[in-house]
């Protein structure tokens, strides 16, 4: 990873080059030379102020002192043409890929349906500040108000529509949690899209109520690995009882995408433009706290893919660019599927059977399987490029944590704050109670800003397991990490 200095730095150097001055939606519009940044007023749930939805995604690739490297084609080897991508998205989906941009405007018919649950309140824990004795005050973004109970909706939106716009009729895709594929089964219900979503394994017999949740929306959703493509025949061949990975259901549904052309390929995390559409988080938490006159010392969210961690993160780090504010950013991943603390920076496939471009990233091998820890949404090999990228130029960092520890902290957030948290942001709440502990020690009274990216409705069976001390710590087993990881490409 980059040396701290470096990123200083390329920090300073960017603050040269951009302008500088208050924090103002017109400011950000004419530093990108875009037209002026508008929001939707509306109450605000939390505090009485008016907050707001923003008008345009931010694209932090914009700001960046040195650009992300391309993604490959996986035979060639060479950067990737945008018309290669043609089979899986629409045109513009794929413009907003490759797009340096600083602002995307967003389509007014997905305002429209943002509306039904945006803005999402920024809540101030008190009641968990209290339990823990700490100087420390801790904001959380909480995006489980949405229909499906997750900041996923964000992104399916946008990608239900562009492909509705573009005349495409079948829509494909993977879930591990299933809080992926209850979004776009959502979303696909709103444009009237057929669905189709291969759910992880694991997640598909732990989680029954998120698949009745897809299909009541209208979904057909298969267990991954799956009969139904010839990846997923291959992986149960080999092992009949695989608990499956998001690897694998992304290799399900892309083998679908590619061989239908009435078909596209919509993806929950990893890509860019999936990144884009989740900034509208960071942007209306930039606007709540600058209304109570807060600014947070540290940002901390679970990593998966990387797209709650980046929607949240992501506006913060502009202003941090530009010398507004320097907060720390720390990504939280879970100890069973260490992508960011224990894997490499190189080339690999998004998926298990090597189907998707090449994707400079961090990785634990496109072979990996992690065990079936309870945060479905974490069990991924890979990490998105763009956060990859800005951890190896020194702009976050990352730790990892055992699902028990996580489970504990969820149970101190629930009993004080009153929501069950989905698993995957338990991450977040375990390195934020860490962080207000260590303030308790200090004595500093830090801004502690988390995402808490989803509910736990569906996720019970999970604290049940871990009510009646069931649950046990998962690794990453040396051997497996070491094999998987020797099936990286060598580029």
């Amino acid at each position: 990873m980059a040396a701290a200095a470096s990123a200083s730095a390329s920090g300073a150097a960017l603050r040269a080059a951009l302008p500088q001055g208050p924090c103002t939606p017109n400011h950000r519009a004419a530093a990108s030379g875009r037209r002026s940044l508008s929001f939707t007023a509306r109450a605000s749930l939390n505090s009485g102020a008016k907050v707001s939805i923003p008008k345009q995604w931010y694209n932090l690739v914009a700001d960046l002192p040195v650009k992300p490297p391309p993604p490959l084609h996986p035979q060639t080897h060479q950067p990737l043409n945008p018309s290669d991508l043609s089979p899986l998205f629409p045109d513009e989906l794929i413009r907003q890929e490759v797009t340096e941009d600083r602002f995307v405007d967003i389509p007014e018919e997905v305002i429209d349906v943002y509306k039904l649950w945006r803005p999402t309140p920024l809540i101030r824990a008190r009641r968990l500040e209290k339990l823990l004795g700490t100087p420390a005050k801790i904001y959380y973004k909480y995006e489980g108000t949405s229909p499906a109970g997750s900041h996923k909706p964000n992104t399916a939106v946008p990608q239900a529509w562009y492909n509705a716009a573009a005349g495409v009729k079948n829509v494909v895709t993977e879930t591990g949690a299933g809080q992926w594929g209850s979004a776009l089964s959502f979303a696909s219900s709103l444009f009237g899209l057929n669905c189709e979503v291969w759910q992880v394994r694991a997640s598909f017999d732990q989680k029954p109520y998120r698949r009745l949740m897809m299909e009541t929306w209208g979904a057909k959703v298969h267990p991954s690995p799956s009969e139904a493509t010839e990846a997923g025949k291959k992986i149960l061949a080999a092992d009949p009882s695989s608990p499956g990975s998001l690897g694998i259901a992304i290799s399900e549904a892309v083998e679908v995408a590619a061989t239908n052309a009435d078909t596209k390929y919509c993806l929950g995390s990893v890509l860019n433009h999936v990144l884009l559409h989740q900034t509208v988080i960071g942007e209306e938490c930039l606007e709540q706290l600058g209304a109570i006159g807060e600014t947070p010392d540290v940002v901390i969210g679970c990593t998966g893919g990387g797209s709650n961690f980046g929607g949240l993160a992501f506006p913060f780090m502009r202003e941090k660019l530009l010398g507004r504010m320097s907060p720390e950013f720390r990504a939280v991943e879970p100890a069973a599927c260490p992508t960011l603390t224990k894997g490499v920076y190189a080339y690999d496939f998004g998926d298990t059977a090597g189907l998707t471009p090449l994707m400079k990233m961090h990785t634990l091998g496109h072979g990996f399987v992690p065990d079936p820890i309870h945060a479905g949404g974490l069990r991924y090999h890979g990490m998105a490029p763009l956060i990859s990228h800005v951890y190896e130029l020194g702009f976050m960092d990352a730790i990892s944590i055992q699902q028990t520890e996580c489970f504990e902290a969820a149970l101190q957030f629930a009993r004080t704050e009153g929501i069950i948290p989905a698993p995957e942001p338990t991450h977040a709440i375990a390195a934020a109670i860490r962080e207000a502990l260590e303030c308790k020690r200090t004595g500093e009274e830090k801004v502690i800003l988390m995402a808490m990216c989803g509910h736990g409705h569906f996720d019970l069976a999970a604290y049940e397991k871990y009510l009646k001390g069931d649950m046990v710590d998962l690794s990453h087993p040396a051997e497996k990490l070491k094999a998987s990881l020797a099936a990286v490409p060598k580029l």
